[in-house]
């Protein structure tokens, strides 16, 4: 393991590091499935591989290897780079650790729905019993909790993360949401122990990723006073503005930013960050 300190201000407050890890594949198998909402699945994975496994990031993700209908999941061979033959390359999907118990040797992952795909079908056709690869996380990005407050931005994608970082924060944070999502039975109960703003906004008929109701609710937002850290995940193009309008509109510090792409209009098997 490896620990880079990316940011960090005067007498060691707001610390952001960067935990390199070795690459850890496992076999796990699933115990339970739940509907979150008619478009979120919460499947639970469970196995003595999960004996060593460590999250320490809020958006920290593992990279799922989806195996075919009526098959068990089975590692690619890898390159000393870490480089996969292409032609031997199976579905792989990078998903976010929602929670990870150590006591009962469970991880959560939630599956987004909006859009069809290898990891998609197989959320669909889960059962307890059915096995799958997980590696990773091969890094974390912790980021401190003792800003002032946060401000967590996103669609249907970012919802696992926002979760668990919600989770994470203490009461005298102050957490702000803004999340957009298809219609209200989309919405999740959000809990934290942090004072918790949330703003839903619903998309309707439009697609995922094509509206621009996020930059509008970051325009007019009145944020708190203080320091504060921003995380964005969503489409990417989206991403990208919302970061431009926090640094070139809104003068938020450079540092304490993150947007992420979560994925891409038309792409699959795309994850790209900016501003980490």
């Amino acid at each position: 393991m490896t620990v880079d300190t990316a940011s960090k201000t005067t007498e060691n407050r707001h610390r952001i590091e960067r935990v390199r890890r070795d690459v850890t594949r496992r076999v796990l198998v699933v115990r339970r499935i739940a509907r979150l909402t008619p478009q979120m699945l919460r499947i639970t994975l469970a196995g003595p591989d999960l004996h060593d496994f460590v999250s320490l990031g809020h958006d920290d993700h593992v990279k799922i290897l989806v195996p075919r209908a009526g098959e068990e999941p089975v590692f690619p061979d890898m390159s000393p780079e870490g480089r996969i033959d292409p032609a031997n390359k199976p579905a792989l999907r990078d998903y976010t650790p929602r929670r990870f118990d150590a006591v009962t040797g469970e991880l959560d992952l939630d599956f987004a729905l909006h859009e069809t795909g290898p990891a998609t079908e197989w959320a669909l056709r889960a059962q307890p019993g059915d096995m799958l690869g997980v590696g990773g996380p091969r890094g974390s990005f912790v980021v401190a909790t003792d800003f002032d407050w946060y401000l967590l931005v996103g669609d249907e994608t970012a919802l696992p993360a926002i979760g668990r970082r919600l989770e994470e924060l203490p009461a005298s944070a102050h957490a702000l949401v803004v999340a957009e999502v298809a219609g209200p039975e989309e919405e999740q109960a959000l809990e934290s122990k942090a004072r918790l703003t949330t703003l839903w906004l619903h998309r309707g008929a439009s697609p995922a990723g094509t509206t621009d109701q996020l930059d509008q609710a970051l325009r007019g937002l009145t944020l708190p006073v203080g320091d504060g850290y921003v995380w964005i995940a969503c489409e990417i193009l989206i991403a990208k503005r919302l970061r431009a309008i926090m640094v070139d509109e809104r003068q938020h510090p450079k540092a304490w930013i993150k947007a992420a792409g979560y994925w891409k209009r038309g792409q699959a098997d795309f994850h790209e960050t900016h501003g980490d």
